[in-house]
């Protein structure tokens, strides 16, 4: 069985407790201002900021506090519940000027210990017994858990305001980036029928100011500067997959721009080749798929999108391995050969046609000893040994193939073009 503790506090008879919440009611402005002057003393550097009626704010919530838990007190409640709002308000004014809740905490003690002094000379006027005003200052401490938890609640909204404030510029931040007007089509004055005079080349200069990269720099430094970041020479973008739909963002570095709403997230690494950002890059985006694009001038980073874009596109077609943060500049000639399908297509059908006569198994290996040719021009042995054939296996698919491309063999224009086909299929994983 259970045994109630016994309240020291609710055994002080009614009349005396009612005399102890008047004299304490009577003492709050007076002790509010007391307080407050002692906190000033203690931390000048707490700003008094007023309310609408001009009075300051903190002493509003010094007072409002010290008439609640009396309030409270004189009710019969001993554990007080009920805490000024504008509490919440110091918290988050704390939060909106980037201040810890240390000193207003340390603040808070001091007003509690000043409080509960003038309470004890009040509770020996009126003769409440010593563990009564144990209790009390117990309840005190414990209303001052309150204070600080109403802070936090303040504090915690206007970090979160914050937060999503700032991911909304770094967002619009960096979308203007990545409409910067590409450089080489300013001003040329030609369009389909070409230069048409002077009026012309006049209309396209005026076109050109504000809304080319020139007339967007000062737009990406206003944007830059609300969220303290500062305008790099040279950045990479990166374009991530999604491992999951609830995976934590990478880590990153506080100067890397992360836009995590969009369906594959983009990053922007200002100085890319600083010493070390690779490997901290890849330690942060650590179980994501990703690829990053070459380094460029700030004003060029949609051309550094586009290509950590394109390789995306191909690592979600098996292309491209998945897993990691890929650097673009590392497979440049899958981007070069492999996104432009259509045209490597029709190239391939026409430069490859010799082969149509060809078994499909015939065929393929006349292809890979063209490719470990082209690739070498070295002799039968060393083509041999690069394929795992006899080198006489090589010498009579040397002859084949000379006997089908015949002259082609000897323009170096049809070579280049057979090489790139050939390796573009090897990428594709259609040959060895």
């Amino acid at each position: 069985m259970v045994t109630a503790v016994r309240s020291a506090w609710r055994d002080v008879p009614p009349y005396q407790v009612r005399q102890f919440a008047a004299l304490a009611l009577d003492e709050v402005p007076s002790l509010a201002h007391d307080i407050l002057r002692e906190i000033r003393r203690e931390y000048p550097q707490l700003p008094l900021v007023p309310d609408e009626f001009g009075e300051p704010r903190a002493l509003v919530g010094i007072r409002q506090s010290l008439e609640h838990f009396v309030a409270h007190l004189a009710s019969g409640l001993d554990r007080p519940h009920v805490h000024p709002r504008v509490f919440q308000e110091f918290g988050r004014g704390e939060g909106i000027q980037g201040r810890s809740l240390d000193v207003l905490q340390a603040i808070y003690r001091l007003g509690v210990r000043l409080a509960w002094r003038r309470l004890a000379e009040i509770g020996q006027q009126v003769a409440i017994p010593a563990p009564a005003m144990y209790e009390l200052a117990e309840s005190g401490f414990e209303y001052l858990d309150g204070l600080v938890a109403e802070s936090v609640r303040g504090y915690a909204e206007a970090a979160a305001r914050q937060a999503g404030e700032r991911l909304r510029l770094q967002r619009r931040l960096m979308e203007q980036l990545f409409t910067v007007p590409d450089r080489r089509r300013r001003g040329t004055g030609a369009g389909p029928s070409g230069p048409s005079g002077a009026s012309g080349a006049s209309g396209s200069s005026r076109s050109s100011g504000a809304s080319g990269p020139a007339g967007a720099l000062p737009v990406l430094a206003e944007r830059a500067a609300r969220i303290g970041w500062s305008l790099p020479e040279r950045v990479a973008v990166a374009v991530l997959l999604r491992p999951a739909r609830e995976a934590v963002a990478p880590a990153v570095a506080p100067d890397v721009l992360l836009d995590m709403e969009c369906e594959r997230p983009r990053m922007v690494v200002p100085e890319p080749d600083a010493p070390g950002r690779c490997e901290l890059l890849g330690r942060a985006a650590a179980g994501w798929s990703g690829a990053i694009g070459p380094a460029v001038p700030l004003l060029d980073a949609a051309k550094s999108l586009r290509w950590a874009g394109a390789a995306v596109d191909l690592m979600e077609r098996g292309l491209l391995p998945a897993g990691e943060l890929l650097q673009c500049t590392e497979h440049t000639e899958a981007l070069v050969l492999l996104p432009p399908e259509e045209l490597i297509d029709d190239l391939t059908r026409r430069r490859l046609a010799p082969l149509d006569s060809c078994g499909p198994t015939h065929g393929r290996r006349l292809e890979e000893t063209l490719l470990a040719w082209l690739e070498t021009r070295g002799g039968a042995p060393e083509i041999a040994a690069r394929l795992g054939v006899h080198p006489q296996t090589v010498r009579y698919r040397l002859r084949q193939i000379r006997e089908l491309w015949g002259a082609e063999m000897d323009d170096p224009d049809r070579r280049f073009e057979l090489e790139l086909v050939l390796r573009a299929r090897r990428l594709r994983g259609e040959l060895t």
